[in-house]
């Protein structure tokens, strides 16, 4: 729009535009309003710094210095119980896959249980839905805790806690997939006259299987690392080792073991890539 066309506008008709899109204008409340929101993160966000003393990371920062330096300076590297490090990382991949394995089985049949378009009747539904709720709300942390108490220290109780925790949060998954399927496939397959089982393996499977493994795939590298942070409260595997090592100062044994852990996800990763590649048809960039 030209200045001349502008200067052609009279107060009416600015008044009749005003009246016919109020949001494109805004209003003096509504500037206020934002303002206020603006100046109450600010707020919090000072007051947040203020109650957590975030000025002692200033004092502390000698000590980091010296943290950082033993991490990277390696001694007597002949006394480090290789057999053990090296066992205590097994532990965990071990607890890590098989974890995921049965969290991922106990899901692909919860997850239809939880779906729409596969469980009609809303009452078991929900109760179901409201199961995977309570599995998912609970740390894996706090299953972790659990289960020692329940089983003892080990890798067991890492096994069960990966196993509730993966499969609550998968379930969840995999049901809002089986309800983004395409219906056509499934309604094929039912006209036929196969039976339920049939049509969950011909109509649903075939549909959400590749996003169920890639799911499971990616939640055991997930679980790797979580069944490290699991081991430091008695859960077996690499986690113990490391807080061993920590309570007896030897930061240079805990960075080689951070970087094994570090060298395991990598290839977990690379490997994960190679099977969707294999299964979902993704190729290489």
């Amino acid at each position: 729009m030209s200045a001349a066309t502008l200067s052609a506008l009279d107060t009416h008709m600015v008044a009749d535009a005003r009246a016919a899109h109020p949001g494109a204008f805004g209003s003096p409340a509504r500037r206020a309003i934002g303002w206020a929101i603006a100046a109450a993160v600010l707020a919090y966000v000072a007051g947040s710094l203020w109650y957590f003393e975030i000025w002692k990371l200033a004092y502390a920062s000698d000590r980091a210095i010296r943290l950082i330096a033993a991490l990277f300076v390696w001694k007597d590297m002949a006394t480090w119980q290789f057999a053990n490090i090296y066992i205590g990382i097994a532990q965990t991949l071990a607890m890590a896959f098989l974890g995921t394995l049965l969290g991922s089985i106990a899901a692909l049949g919860i997850g239809f249980l939880a779906a729409r378009n596969t469980m009609p009747v809303t009452v078991f539904r929900q109760i179901v839905r409201r199961f995977l709720d309570i599995l998912r709300g609970v740390d894996q942390l706090v299953w972790g805790l659990v289960f020692v108490r329940a089983v003892g220290l080990g890798p067991l109780a890492g096994v069960l806690a990966i196993f509730v925790s993966d499969m609550g949060t998968l379930s969840k998954l995999y049901s809002e997939a089986i309800e983004n399927i395409d219906r056509k496939q499934v309604e094929g397959i039912r006209a036929t006259g196969a039976s339920p089982l049939k049509v969950v393996r011909y109509g649903y499977l075939p549909q959400v299987l590749p996003v169920f493994i890639s799911q499971s795939l990616y939640f055991f590298e997930s679980s790797t690392r979580s069944a490290t942070v699991l081991g430091i409260v008695g859960a077996g595997g690499i986690g113990m080792i490391i807080i061993e090592r920590f309570r007896a100062n030897l930061f240079d044994q805990v960075a080689f073991v951070v970087l094994n852990v570090l060298v395991c996800i990598f290839v977990i990763d690379w490997l994960s890539r190679k099977i969707r590649e294999r299964f979902i048809g993704e190729t290489a960039h």
